[in-house]
């Protein structure tokens, strides 16, 4: 479990506001009195259209990383001409090092298991899958007990709560590949069907889980559901800046005086976030660059540090907002080289389905592999950006689409060192070590 750092005062804990409240070893009794299930209780008196309409007032978008209004991805699968509806917890944290989705279902499992039922509720479905990664091993045991308390208390199970709804929840480990965290690929691995993502339309909200309208919510956007019908709508917009509603856990890591996972208000600088929240610097450690968003997000250097935690205008920085990881890079560190390492990891954990991401980011790693190894050839800086451009514009999912992301931003806001590598073979952080090949003069046989 990851380090949960402090963060100011007057900063508002939503996803967070549970954990440490309680043990949830020690039941339902202990979650009760830190305010579980009190949501759906009060949910279940006003009714899903009231709650669909409670969770557009307060502007929750996802946050598994593309921020698409969570109301409308309700309302649109509510809409559906089918009695049978699913609902998915994506709660499959592909990022390698990531740790803020399991954090959470560890601390307060009942907030994600709560969110997931009002989902369900609102949407009109029966039937919750809890998808988690099968090496969080606690998550799911904690999960587990969540839904056989509750179903022992009435709340879920065959006529919750007497109101005649039933509702079916079920914790499912998964294995698979980094791609798994899409929702149509999230879908087939459910349905035990080899993991590839469809092409969009038809969405999940009209044709998902086994061919019924299935809505696929990130667990850290189900688990903010239920403060919010406790709190009312002006709170959770007033918990965000900017314009933006609510607040997003981040992780950072690298070379941050602290290191951990933080609820953070949307639309805070990420300058912000480092300083007040990461503690700024490690001791000899100077800022170079942040990457922002996993292997598939962007290096933004420090000129770049106010931009705001937002999808939109991480996006337009050439980032991701993604799972909500935040490396901090110093000094010591060649962009290029680490370049290099995600690109090999996006092409490794590519799924094979469409030709540009397949072929493309593999490609786009044999650029950064010549440049890192001192072979560059005169058309490689003009060929990446071509390449990336084709391969971001061609690709079938967010895989492929952000896959370029790390070279792109690096050569973006490091030109001089990308510069270095690709004419002269040069590293000027002395990272990489490029072969050298020396001409001997002929000697004659004696």
């Amino acid at each position: 479990m990851a380090t949960i750092l402090a963060t100011p005062g007057e900063w508002t804990h939503v996803t967070l506001a549970g954990a440490g409240q309680y043990d949830p070893d020690e039941g339902l009794a202990a979650a009760e009195r830190a305010g579980a299930w009190s949501a759906w209780r009060q949910a279940m008196t006003t009714g899903p259209e009231t709650l669909v309409a409670l969770i557009d007032r307060a502007g929750l978008r996802g946050r598994g990383g593309a921020g698409y209004p969570t109301a409308a991805k309700w309302r649109a699968a509510r809409a559906q001409d089918d009695t049978v509806r699913h609902v998915v917890a994506n709660g499959i944290e592909a990022d390698p090092g990531a740790l803020v989705d399991r954090t959470l279902m560890e601390l307060d499992p009942h907030a994600v298991i709560e969110g997931a039922a009002l989902a369900a509720y609102a949407v009109g479905a029966h039937a919750v899958h809890v998808a988690v990664k099968a090496g969080y091993q606690l998550a799911v045991e904690r999960l587990r007990a969540a839904v056989a308390a509750a179903e022992d208390a009435g709340y879920i199970g065959v006529n919750a709560m007497d109101r005649g709804f039933d509702l079916h929840v079920e914790v499912r480990p998964l294995q698979g590949a980094f791609v798994l965290g899409e929702e149509t690929v999230l879908i087939h691995a459910l349905q035990s069907d080899r993991g590839m993502p469809d092409q969009r339309p038809p969405y999940p909200t009209a044709r998902g889980l086994d061919g019924h309208p299935t809505v696929v919510n990130n667990v850290e956007t189900l688990a903010s559901v239920p403060w919010i019908v406790r709190n009312g709508a002006e709170a959770f917009t007033a918990a965000g800046r900017n314009g933006l509603a609510g607040t997003k856990l981040v992780q950072l890591s690298g070379t941050a005086r602290h290191a951990g996972i933080a609820e953070v208000p949307m639309g805070t600088p990420l300058r912000e976030v480092l300083e007040r929240v990461g503690g700024g610097m490690a001791a000899g450690s100077t800022l170079k660059a942040v990457l922002v968003g996993g292997p598939a997000g962007g290096f933004l250097p420090e000129s770049a540090l106010d931009t705001p935690l937002d999808p939109a205008a991480l996006e337009a920085a050439g980032a991701i907002l993604g799972s909500g990881q935040i490396l901090v890079v110093d000094q010591r560190a060649c962009i290029v080289e680490l370049g290099r390492l995600m690109e090999r990891f996006m092409s490794d954990e590519s799924c094979g389905k469409c030709i540009p991401c397949r072929i493309g980011t593999r490609r786009l790693y044999e650029l950064a592999e010549r440049a890192t190894a001192g072979r560059p050839r005169p058309t490689d800086p003009q060929l990446l950006q071509a390449l990336s451009a084709d391969v971001r514009d061609g690709s079938l999912c967010g895989h492929g689409i952000c896959a370029p992301n790390p070279l792109t931003s690096g050569m973006r806001y490091f030109a001089d060192e990308y510069d270095a590598h690709f004419t002269a073979g040069t590293c000027p952080a002395g990272v990489c070590q490029p072969l050298r090949v020396t001409t001997v003069a002929a000697t004659t046989a004696h």
